[in-house]
């Protein structure tokens, strides 16, 4: 788990509202926001809630700094705690914190390869209206996360940060852009030749021939390209800080014929992070749109303009056509006077709709023509189905396979999403995980595993199924827990799909009950129930029969042992009502040796389980 805080760099531009707002946003999205946790305050729901920090902040005018404290805790790939462990985590993270009595919004969002929750914490204290800022909060949040892992059984994570600000943050931009930063390039292509100089000349022209210049800043070194992007020398590396420099080169030089050269190959240019898949076609593409947005986006903005311009003129042109008429026909000073206060005030009504109407335009066109990051681009192509994107998002690291109930095979999978119709692509992660949204149920894609998320019904099941096989082939791999297994292969065996498990003992399963086609129309177990129900209209002595499910696992009454179309079927009764199981040979024969009304107990898996005799079907 890693805790991490989010600074605002514009504080004038901190808004709480606008904070809870972008956390409970969906963004069109049926897989973003999870659970929702107001603390500390009057309302349950965020929005209110938020009005309520916000009153609560106007309360303290004399702190200048940002009155929002957003603290985000991310999980590793796959693991996912449940709710009542997010909020225990939560509440002792905001407790070692000091903000254990301070208004908070907490959202869950599952959207991304990492189960992370957003903390919106008002730094205000609601009772003293004091502002706390905490002291080396990144010390405390590693101690608290580091506990936390322990005592929960999460997984462990790095909290020692191994790099300075300035390159973390590079990294960060990285991650989240997908383009390569000057530092990142820096460190790649020169850092090795900046160590190995011998003085400041040679230091000189070795940046030359990267297209970069050294130059002195404040009290330290600035590396900046041709472009006028500059980094801090100790933003790359502490040997390239100033006073490591001059501690191995002497005093700072200048060099008197300072000159990046021109032409030079070796230069800084923004482009995609190196990976295993080319990227030269994709990257001219997305900067075709990308310019193609932004020459259309002006130009419809142009257009706005000026049609807000020419509406304007009309409304004056109009209301100085009628203050002409005023003067003609209105005599006497308070009349006129009265005509021309109408006549203005009705103009700057017109005006003020006129300006109103064009932010709005303005503001869909700027929808319209939204500018796409690298990665961002690369997301919305990739659910768009567009397969080279997703195998360039794919690629760009090392992914931590999905944990949980999942569908696989051992063998190679094809070169397409494996999605079926009817099933809606959700999102697609950073990471390129594609996710499905059906039936009430998540369907996660990394390219070489299918998670099922927990509580998913047959039809979603069904569909997973049907992907997997699109995805994977015929032979399949089912991980998960047992109820997970029991319920992949019912749902196989229920929709005569045409595939087969890795699995012997699901093998064995799956081909059980398609002989005994259990719970569907036609089945034995169907005929039967059917039978007798009808018959109960005549004779009421006849108890209502129902096919077994895993919601009626526990006790029950043995009520008898019935062959139907060469199928056994065990007749067991819960409260009023008789419950048909079809069962194999041996449990059948099992079963014999019980008397009417014994007690005998099923599992969620169709187990029957005798008294003290734990040997199933």
């Amino acid at each position: 788990m890693i805790a991490k805080c989010v600074p605002m760099n514009n504080i004038k531009r901190s808004s709480f509202t606008g904070l809870v707002q972008y956390l409970v946003s969906g963004q069109g999205k049926a897989v973003r926001v999870g659970q929702v946790l107001v603390s500390n305050c009057y309302s349950d729901d965020p929005q209110w809630a938020a009005l309520e920090v916000e009153a609560t902040q106007t309360k303290n005018m004399r702190a200048e700094s940002d009155k929002t404290y957003h603290l985000i805790l991310s999980f590793p790939t796959g693991e996912n705690p449940p709710p009542e462990v997010l909020k225990a985590i939560e509440e002792r993270i905001c407790k070692g914190l000091g903000y254990c009595e301070h208004q908070r919004v907490s959202v869950i969002h599952d959207d991304t390869d990492n189960l992370h929750v957003h903390l919106a914490i008002n730094k205000i204290h609601p009772g003293r209206h004091t502002i706390y800022e905490p002291y080396r909060d990144h010390k405390k949040l590693a101690e608290l996360c580091t506990g936390l892992e322990a005592e929960y059984g999460l997984e462990r994570d790095n909290h020692t940060p191994k790099r300075t600000a300035g390159r973390s943050k590079a990294a960060d931009i990285e991650t989240a852009a997908g383009i390569e930063s000057l530092i990142g390039w820096i460190q790649r292509e020169c850092l090795s030749e900046i160590r190995s100089a011998t003085s400041w000349s040679e230091l000189h022209k070795s940046l030359w021939g990267h297209g970069l210049e050294i130059r002195e800043r404040g009290n330290g070194l600035v590396i900046i390209n041709p472009d006028g992007i500059g980094v801090k020398g100790s933003s790359v590396s502490r040997e390239c800080s100033k006073k490591a420099l001059e501690a191995r080169l002497g005093k700072f030089e200048i060099s008197a014929e300072a000159q990046v050269k021109e032409g030079t190959e070796r230069r800084y240019a923004p482009k995609p992070m190196p990976t295993r898949v080319d990227t030269t076609e994709l990257y001219s593409e997305y900067q075709a749109e990308r310019n193609g947005k932004t020459d259309s986006r002006a130009l419809e903005w142009k257009n706005a303009k000026e049609k807000k311009h020419r509406l304007i003129e009309d409304a004056k042109r109009a209301s100085r056509l009628k203050r002409a008429a005023i003067k003609l026909a209105t005599k006497g000073g308070a009349a006129k006077r009265l005509l021309y206060g109408l006549v203005s005030k009705s103009l700057k009504g017109e005006i003020a709709k006129i300006n109103q109407e064009y932010m709005a335009e303005r503001q869909a066109v700027f929808a319209k023509y939204r500018r796409y990051s690298w990665n961002d681009w690369l997301q919305e192509k990739a659910r768009q189905g567009n397969a080279n994107a997703l195998d360039t998002l794919r690629a760009r690291q090392v992914r931590a396979n999905l944990k949980g109930d999942t569908l696989s095979s051992d063998k190679a999978p094809a070169n397409h999403s494996g999605a079926i119709p009817g099933v809606r692509v959700d999102s697609v992660t950073k990471k390129g995980t594609i996710i499905y949204h059906f039936a009430g149920a998540t369907i996660r894609d990394d390219g070489k595993l299918l998670k099922v998320s927990k509580g998913a019904g047959q039809e979603a099941l069904e569909a997973a199924l049907r992907m997997a096989v699109e995805r994977f082939g015929k032979n399949l791999t089912v991980n998960g827990t047992l109820g997970f297994k029991e319920q992949v292969v019912r749902t196989a065996a229920a929709a005569r799909l045409k595939i087969e498990f890795d699995d012997p003992d699901l093998e064995k399963r799956r081909l059980f009950l398609m002989k005994i086609g259990e719970d569907l129309p036609g089945s034995a177990a169907h005929k039967y129930i059917q039978e007798r129900n009808q018959k109960r209209l005549i004779i009421a002595d006849i108890a209502e029969h129902r096919p077994y499910t895993p919601m009626d696992a526990g006790d029950v009454i043995f009520r008898g042992l019935r062959q139907v179309e060469g199928v056994g079927l065990a007749l067991l009764q819960k409260g009023e009502q008789i419950l048909v199981l079809p069962v194999d040979h041996s449990t059948a024969t099992r079963l014999q040796r019980l008397h009417l009304g014994d007690a005998v107990s099923v599992t969620a898996e169709r187990t029957i389980q005798v008294q003290d005799r734990s040997r199933g079907r």
